[in-house]
């Protein structure tokens, strides 16, 4: 690490938000200081992601409620920049939770998995220039999403046009059925 993050560090804690707000408030509440406070929180939930139980349920929260706070906040903002980083972010999400359903079965055997996954979930989020969602929208996501995407809408249509097909097959055999079964309820004695 550079002599400057530590600095780097401190100037976050110092701008105003809903976590540094909440730091100032317990350091004006103990008398530790904001940065001790943070360090020390950070080192707990990293060994708790190490050798918790429940690792798994805190990774999700923390992947999950900071960036539903602010993309609530984003949206009800007039500023439409911060709608597209928190879009971002939860596409590069809902991608990485597809791929894990399917790879969780052997990853989470792995050691500090999920102090892994959390380290990449704060990365997506981090606001960074070279913030993780950011960076694997662009190499990753869009790039195979403007290759297939003309597919994927092919399929989606023929896939909703065969679903209204059976909806309204369904319909008009269930008004049938009704009718039918009215008839013979109406020629009961």
């Amino acid at each position: 690490m550079s002599q400057d993050c530590p600095q780097r560090f401190q100037t976050f804690l110092d701008q105003p938000s809903l976590l540094t707000d909440l730091l100032g408030r317990l350091e004006a509440r103990t008398g530790v200081k904001r940065y001790y406070l943070a360090t020390g929180t950070i080192t707990f939930l990293g060994l708790y992601l190490m050798f918790g139980y429940g690792a798994s349920l805190l990774c999700n929260l923390i992947g999950f409620v900071y960036p539903a706070y602010v993309s609530i906040k984003a949206i009800e903002s007039t500023d439409k920049d911060d709608d597209t980083v928190w879009l971002t972010y939860w596409v590069v999400y809902g991608v990485f939770n597809v791929a894990e359903f399917f790879s969780d079965t052997f990853l989470y055997w792995f050691p500090f998995y999920y102090a892994g996954k959390c380290l990449f979930l704060v990365w997506c989020m981090a606001p960074v220039s070279w913030n993780g969602s950011h960076v694997l929208y662009q190499k990753v996501i869009r790039p195979f999403f403007l290759k297939h995407h003309r597919i994927v809408d092919s399929v989606i249509s023929d896939l909703s046009g065969t679903a209204l097909d059976a909806a309204s097959t369904v319909t008009r055999e269930g008004i049938a059925a009704s009718s039918n079964l009215g008839a013979v309820w109406s020629k009961a004695p």
